[in-house]
């Protein structure tokens, strides 16, 4: 039965340093009738576990819960990746968890989950990164460019740190350059 309920589109959205308030008003402004998941990958400590489900939670009326290994994604559903795992997706539309090494120095790294993520959902993927100070996403970006899938940046001009959505942006990356509230309209129109 679960099987039938795998959602066939899927949103990712990456941040690191300054995201988390833009995380919040993209969750208070969503459709009430928002089915497609989302996948949010934020760079915290390990000893940060639970305080952002909470955070988050607290933000919107969806479930919102930390991506567990071998889970199905399913619609309607925000997931957080993990504090100190990668969170890859999978083709089978599943979550895998991966402790090697840190990539562009995070664990999660924005990049592993957007390239996994580009593998598994292709075209019928829509990848946001946000405020962050290293650049981590850009290369996982551009696979979700070669996949099809459609690509947001945060405006770099309302961004507490701007490393991250400049990077994407200087390497031609960009689908829609937008403020928050851009974000949320995008993300209504697609889905």
């Amino acid at each position: 039965m679960e099987e039938n309920l795998i959602a066939s589109k899927l949103i990712v959205i990456g941040g690191s340093a300054g995201s988390l308030q833009i995380i919040l008003y993209i969750l208070r402004h969503l459709q009430i009738d928002f089915a497609v998941p989302m996948v949010i990958v934020m760079h915290r400590s390990a000893d940060n576990e639970s305080t952002l489900v909470d955070v988050l939670s607290n933000a919107c009326k969806l479930k919102v819960k930390e991506a567990e290994d071998k889970e199905s994604i399913l619609p309607g559903k925000i997931y957080v990746a993990p504090a100190d795992y990668h969170l890859l997706i999978e083709k089978n539309r599943s979550f895998s968890l991966d402790g090697s090494e840190k990539v562009q120095f995070s664990r999660p790294s924005i990049d592993v989950t957007f390239q996994s993520a580009a593998d598994a959902y292709g075209a019928l993927l829509l990848g946001i990164l946000l405020s962050g100070a290293n650049n981590d996403g850009a290369d996982g970006f551009a696979d979700i460019r070669r996949a099809g899938g459609a690509l947001i940046v945060q405006d770099p001009q309302n961004a507490i740190a701007t490393a991250m959505p400049q990077s994407a942006i200087n390497k031609g990356l960009a689908d829609y350059i937008l403020d928050a509230e851009g974000i949320v309209d995008r993300i209504n129109l697609w889905t």
